[in-house]
């Protein structure tokens, strides 16, 4: 292979250890990760149809591969995956998405968890990180049996660069030793409050109510309000942002809470275009930023990407709910060869759907290339 054009991915896995017995191996590793990753990229969702994609596509794939043994079988790309540790192989995930990827600071980062249904009763769920500006997954973590998200999100957060970021998580990430890790990363954090938190959400709640009955008379505070059409409603949503120090040692349970800087309260509003309003719904935040109104909105509203953007294209155009993928770490492997693909989808400049791109990957061998991008 030393003779074949080089590409980056084929740089990141040349010296990735190979967890099958030394000298019993036909297939080199590299080979086997290249051939999986352009085959999901171009929308393989089982081993059988990896196998399908490597033999189809062999004249291809030998311009950077020697595949001096031909192609693997489904049965050998199954226990490869199996083998791999799945720490090892989102490791490269994570350099290869910092050597290729610029996120810049302000940048927003949602973390949130999601369950692949489909790798059966012991249902595989993974917390990961999304770069809502840059429309990329920087990172995912598996959630151990017996163990929860709480768990997860700082060894997540421990693997990331989030200097000058704005890291937002749902309540069940509202914990004081993870927004303590966030500060510490030197990022700062937007994070939901719901009942799980006990008197604190009540306290911020009961303060944003008496703020009301004094229309904030001498109360520093920001306001902001966006109002959005589309999908045939209308959505209003209004913030108000507090950073009074008597709401501070009112509210009894913010001690450990590092960096506090505001309380945040969000009401949204929906309503068809026939005006007829619904029901608003009422959010409370914490955050490390200053009271600015305009940017925890903003902040708030990036958050809801990982599920509009993230979560969604993995279902709808990766298929991940539907994988029957259940042998050791090949469920958690394929999620990452997901990621990997849909990066790389997202890098492109073509003004096509995901979907599209997919298909025109597998029928176009030139635009194949330009995803992978050589050096």
């Amino acid at each position: 292979m030393n003779d074949l054009p080089k590409i980056s991915l084929t740089r990141l896995f040349a010296d990735m250890d190979d967890p099958r017995v030394v000298g019993r191996s036909t297939y080199p590793l590299v080979e086997v990760v290249m051939i999986a990753i352009c085959a999901v990229l171009c929308g393989a969702e089982t081993w059988t149809e990896v196998e399908e994609f490597g033999e189809s596509k062999r004249a291809w794939l030998g311009q950077f591969l020697t595949l001096e043994q031909g192609i693997p079988s489904h049965d050998t790309f199954r226990r490869v995956f199996s083998l791999l540790p799945a720490e090892t192989f989102e490791s490269r995930f994570r350099q290869w998405v910092e050597q290729t990827f610029q996120v810049e600071s302000g940048q927003v980062i949602a973390v949130d968890g999601k369950t692949v249904r489909g790798a059966g009763l012991r249902a595989l769920h993974l917390v990961s990180a999304w770069a809502h500006q840059a429309g990329i997954v920087l990172g995912q973590r598996k959630v151990t049996e017996k163990s929860n998200e709480i768990t997860a999100i700082p060894q997540l957060l421990d693997d990331l660069y989030l200097a000058g970021c704005i890291v937002t998580l749902d309540a069940m990430g509202t914990q004081t030793s993870i927004a303590q890790k966030i500060i510490a990363k030197k990022a700062d954090y937007v994070l939901a409050l719901k009942g799980n938190q006990g008197q604190f959400h009540a306290d911020v709640a009961e303060w944003f109510d008496w703020a009301d009955q004094q229309q904030f008379h001498d109360m520093p505070h920001t306001y902001a309000q966006t109002i959005n059409k589309n999908h045939g409603r209308i959505e209003i949503r209004q913030c108000w942002a507090l950073s009074d120090p008597r709401a501070f040692e009112v509210i009894r349970h913010h001690d450990g809470w590092t960096g506090l800087q505001s309380i945040v309260r969000v009401k949204r509003e929906r309503r068809s275009l026939n005006n007829i309003p619904v029901t608003p719904e009422t959010v409370y935040f914490i955050s490390s930023l200053p009271p600015d109104a305009d940017v925890l909105l903003r902040a708030i509203r990036a958050h809801w990407s990982i599920e509009n953007n993230f979560h969604w294209t993995l279902d709808v155009v990766f298929r991940e709910d539907d994988a029957r993928l259940r042998v050791l770490n090949g469920a958690e492997n394929f999620a990452i060869l997901r990621r990997f693909a849909l990066n790389l989808l997202k890098r492109h400049p073509a003004k096509l759907s995901l979907k599209r791109k997919r298909f025109k990957a597998a029928l176009d061998d030139s635009f194949l290339t330009q995803l992978l991008h050589y050096f």
